[in-house]
């Protein structure tokens, strides 16, 4: 459901990254997912607790299944300094959303949950680590993301999106 996301996937063994990523490739639709399936890329900037804003590049892959109510996504992204990748599987009744994620980098993983209505997604990712409030719009092929988790290594991020062409 998320678009993009980092932290314990940004080489630092903290789990806010992950959690960035997550919130990060959260698909968003009108009605269903459907309108995220495919392949999207783009940039945005990442502020750590303990140092500037750094520039964020991300891939993202959405495949939408169960006529729309179901999508299963990888994200990739990385800085000049950190990396990560992302596998997350999101299931949508009604307009509420849940599902689960899993950074591989840093073996962490946890649940998200939130609502999916009129293309805007909003969310809740949580670990034992880490909880995080994310907003995902997508309009046409565009996407933005946006997380704050205060108190976290990342507190903030904020991610635009263009879906890749065919």
């Amino acid at each position: 459901m998320s678009t993009l996301l980092f932290n314990a996937v940004f080489r630092r063994p903290r789990p806010l990254s992950v959690l960035l990523t997550i919130l990060s490739v959260a698909p968003v639709s009108a009605q269903t997912l459907e309108g995220v399936a495919g392949s999207w890329s783009g940039s945005g900037m990442m502020k750590p607790s303990d140092g500037p804003q750094e520039r964020v590049r991300c891939k993202a892959n959405y495949i939408v299944g169960n006529a729309g109510l179901s999508v299963k996504m990888t994200v990739r992204c990385a800085s000049d300094a950190y990396k990560m990748e992302l596998s997350a599987n999101i299931d949508q009744q009604g307009t509420n959303l849940s599902g689960n994620w899993f950074e591989s980098q840093y073996r962490q993983g946890g649940k998200v949950s939130g609502r999916n209505l009129d293309g805007l997604i909003e969310a809740k990712v949580e670990s034992d680590t880490v909880t995080a409030l994310l907003t995902v719009q997508t309009n046409g092929a565009r996407q933005t993301f946006s997380m704050e988790s205060p108190g976290a290594w990342v507190s903030q991020v904020t991610i635009s999106l263009v879906r890749d062409p065919k």
